[in-house]
């Protein structure tokens, strides 16, 4: 992506809140209950907040439900083996065998009556806890020790399945106290609490497969193991697509919050989250041969009130995960048809693409670790590869060879496996010996899912004195300034090298590239330099190029407008329909943008992207 990359750092401490944790008054310590009276005073529940298969997010709240307060906190539990905490926040936690223990931090140990404390850890393994223990007794709140929670519901089964929804129903789970209700889950997602055993999911998308699974409570809260796991595939065509199937991709960059301040809430409010089926979150660093965070406050320590977030939910300042990850999560959970891949490189960090070249295993490993690490698996669906360029020019020259480029991806698909989506951003230069023809694309296509083709930026005004040309020219023109340098021929040459139709994505620009200094309306016309515009010289965003220089014409598929001394091209809804027409016509697999921002305010330019696949 030639946009270029503004990077913004930020420092956070916790200690300033954890110090104001601390200062308690001295009266909160008076007539404090002791562990042994609290026992019988307190419960302890246990809820899991995510699961990935191989580990999973969970958290027990403590909640004082007698009538002095608690000066301190201690709950114990028995993991099966193989099932361990691997990290926790907000408590102690401590094991001997199988056999867990978490004590207060020194700021939320004191609960007064009525009130809760909850603490969370990230685990590995599938298995539930058992035997159960607060400050010595009974995590229901009684005097004995060592109540179990729920057993697991039968797996769900599914009738009445429709375009919009599917009913489940499951055999109860048992209790020696009693089964309160019933979490039903979608994904990792919980989406209702129902105190019978069938649940009917409503406003589903048509042609969408969905997961579906089932836990119980106890009447002192405590959650039981999940049941298994049922498949549902509403009827109907769209939704999330698979093999074959088409797809609309949108870029979200992580520095878009700043200036711009579009945030992830945003593609919700645009009407957009219901259009889509993917989104690239752009970018990740490629340094040192690894992939690396781009920017850690916003991709997850940035917090946001409940107005901006997804969810109508206020992020807190000790949470694991904030930031537009958490935004993402919070879309994903309303939207369980998008998939969420994690773009690394761009134009400005290609350059360290090199070094992960020179050992593409150890590259793999790295770029696994960070897109798997258990405080977010659970968002991203895959990975996407943004090298500008193997063994070619972009920002600066790479010389890592022909096959670097398969190599990385051959070595990305054995890591993250068949299930995960391995994706590369590709060039759009058609022209005879050029970056199409430095590296075997042919050959690495068929360690992808799909290639995204960089079909734009092929003319503006770093050639300051023209001529002027669209630069995403859907095909050739006369007296256009370089052969090659327009959809068609890439995508015609991608098929020549061997890269089946049904991997290649079509790209649309949501901007707009131009010129000042210019004479003429026709493309072709001399320049001074490139136009003003709002972040940077010579590109602007189509949300402002539609009302300040409106379309004067159009050229081989795409919009131009002079307006001024200014000439400008960008796509418009009637060009993008015009371009998904001829994606269809090619059998590509679909196309994407880049990037959200530069949309209007109700994603004119998506819908018309969007409605021209279906």
């Amino acid at each position: 992506m030639r946009t270029a990359r503004h990077l913004r750092t930020r420092f956070r401490s916790r200690a300033a809140a954890a110090l104001t944790a601390l200062a308690l008054p001295l009266a909160a310590l008076v007539g404090l209950a002791s562990p042994a009276e609290a026992a019988t005073s307190a419960t302890a529940t246990y809820a899991k907040s995510s699961d990935w298969g191989t580990g999973f997010g969970a958290g027990w709240t403590i909640k004082n439900t007698g009538t002095t307060a608690l000066s301190s906190w201690t709950v114990e539990w028995d993991y099966p083996s193989g099932t361990s905490v691997t990290s926790a926040w907000d408590a102690d936690v401590t094991n001997s065998g199988t056999h867990w223990t978490a004590k207060n931090k020194s700021y939320n140990g004191t609960l007064a009556p009525g009130a809760s404390v909850s603490f969370g850890f990230n685990g590995a393994g599938s298995g539930s806890p058992s035997g159960c223990k607060l400050n010595g007794g009974s995590c229901e709140g009684g005097s004995a020790p060592g109540d179990n929670p729920p057993s697991a519901p039968g797996t769900p089964t599914a009738s009445g399945v429709t375009d919009t929804g599917a009913t489940l129903s499951w055999s109860a789970a048992t209790d020696d106290k009693g089964v309160k209700n019933y979490d039903v889950y979608r994904g990792s997602a919980k989406i209702a609490t129902v105190t019978g055993t069938t649940y009917t999911d409503t406003g589903l998308t048509a042609g969408t497969t969905y997961t579906y699974s089932v836990t119980a409570r106890d009447t002192a809260d405590q959650t039981g193991p999940s049941s298994g796991s049922v498949t549902v595939t509403t009827t109907g065509g769209g939704g999330n697509p698979g093999p074959g199937s088409t797809v609309k991709l949108g870029y979200f960059t992580d520095w878009g919050i700043y200036q711009r301040n579009y945030q992830v809430k945003n593609i919700v409010t645009s009407g957009s989250a219901s259009k889509l089926t993917h989104i690239n979150y752009a970018f990740g660093n490629v340094t040192n041969g690894q992939c690396a965070i781009g920017d850690a406050y916003a991709d997850y320590q940035k917090t946001y009130d409940a107005a901006s977030s997804v969810d109508g939910t206020a992020d807190t300042w000790d949470q694991p995960v904030a930031g537009n990850i958490n935004q993402l999560r919070e879309l994903k959970k309303k939207y369980p048809n998008i998939k969420v891949l994690w773009s690394f490189g761009g134009w400005t960090w290609s350059g360290g693409f090199g070094a992960a070249a020179a050992n593409p295993a150890a590259f793999a490993d790295s770029c696994y670790s960070l897109v798997k690490d258990p405080r977010w698996a659970d968002v991203f669906d895959g990975i996407d590869i943004d090298w500008e360029y193997p063994n070619a020019c972009g920002l600066s020259c790479d010389t890592s060879g022909p096959a670097a480029l398969k190599n990385l991806l051959a070595a990305l698909r054995a890591k993250f496996g068949s299930s995960a989506l391995v994706t590369a951003a590709v060039t759009a230069d058609g022209s005879a010996g050029g970056k199409m023809d430095a590296a075997d694309y042919g050959g690495a296509a068929s360690y992808v899912d799909w290639y995204n083709v960089m079909t734009y930026d092929f003319f503006g005004a770093w050639a300051a004195q023209g001529p002027t040309a669209p630069h995403s020219p859907l095909t050739s023109y006369n007296g256009i300034p370089i052969a090659g340098f327009n959809t068609d021929a890439a995508i015609q040459k991608y098929k020549s090298k061997g890269v089946p139709a049904n991997k290649l994505n079509l790209g649309i620009g949501f901007y707009g590239r131009g010129w000042t200094g210019v004479t003429q309306d026709a493309p072709g016309g001399t320049a001074t330099g490139p136009a003003p515009g709002t972040y940077e010289q010579g590109i602007e965003d189509y949300k402002v190029l539609k009302t300040a220089c409106p379309v004067t014409g159009t050229i081989a598929g795409t919009a131009y407008a002079h307006c001024g001394s200014n000439w400008w091209s960008y796509d418009t809804p009637s060009t993008i329909t015009g371009k998904m027409t001829y994606v269809k016509n090619q059998g590509l697999r679909g196309a994407f943008f880049w990037e959200f921002s530069g949309d209007t305010s109700n994603g004119e330019l998506l819908s018309a992207m969007s409605s021209g696949l279906n």
